[in-house]
């Protein structure tokens, strides 16, 4: 296979896949409540396949930086959901998410401007996940109207999703480590969800899958600390593994200690 057709098949595949998640997560969302909705979300869907494909063409010294870039991006998109969750209470979709995706890119901005380290970016997540889960707690619990979904709905929401995607990865050929580790953990499913969920239930309905959003990307960030300092040493096909086994044990045991919580 030339190198060519590899690259756009490489490009198809992970717009699938990312189309097929966020369809996966709006219909936990819609069908069992925000929670399972959110922990589907936060899955690596963008990331994973992203790093995958990576594996093929860089060498371990890029995947450590660019993990650091996802970090450094986790903790941008906690800010960027959090804001979302706050102004949708009260502003249409229009005012909402731009002004998230200003606050998303302007902290991404500092963080990678200032900050150059595994360890303070891991303290950074630290602080920010502290701060905005305590801001967002009280708005991830809503109940979501039922709607009967059509062919038409599917339709739409992975051609949104692949879209985007598309234009993500297409911009990640051009990018250095750092950048293509935040583009690999670009929120494309939390924004392509705000777009489905706010437009369809409104604001506080999407706000409460976007507030427990925040829980699940506690697991993201330590997935990507893990890869930053483990690669080196491990190798990229095993650090990758590991990382992904911290995102979907993270998510399993946060479900499995609600529902003990609740029952």
């Amino acid at each position: 296979m030339s190198p060519e057709v590899f690259y756009w098949l490489t490009i198809a595949v992970k717009m699938a896949i990312g189309a097929s998640v966020v369809i996966a997560a709006t219909l936990a969302a819609e069908r069992a409540g925000p929670l399972i909705g959110a922990l589907v979300a936060t899955l690596p869907v963008s990331a994973g396949p992203s790093y995958f494909f990576l594996a093929f063409e860089q060498d371990a010294q890029f995947f450590s930086q660019s993990a650091l870039g996802s970090l450094l991006l986790n903790a941008s998109t906690a800010l960027y959901a959090t804001t979302y969750v706050l102004l949708s209470q009260r502003h249409p979709f229009i005012v909402c998410v731009p002004a998230a995706m200003i606050v998303w890119l302007g902290s991404f901005f500092l963080f990678s401007h200032f900050i150059k380290s595994g360890a303070t970016a891991a303290l950074l997540n630290i602080a920010v996940f502290a701060v905005c889960f305590m801001l967002v707690r009280r708005y991830r619990y809503a109940r979501m109207p039922k709607i009967k979904l059509r062919w038409y709905d599917f339709a739409f929401r992975a051609g949104l999703v692949g879209t985007l995607i598309g234009i993500i990865l297409l911009l990640n050929s051009v990018m250095g480590p750092i950048f293509t580790g935040a583009l690999a953990a670009f929120p494309i499913v939390f924004t392509s969800m705000m777009l489905i969920l706010h437009q369809r239930y409104g604001g506080p309905a999407c706000a409460a899958v976007m507030a427990n959003g925040i829980t699940g990307l506690i697991g993201f960030g330590i997935a990507a600390y893990v890869l930053h300092v483990s690669v080196l040493s491990l190798g990229v096909p095993l650090a990758l593994t590991v990382a992904l086994g911290i995102t979907v044990a993270w998510n399993l045991s946060v479900f499995a200690l609600r529902g003990k919580l609740r029952a």
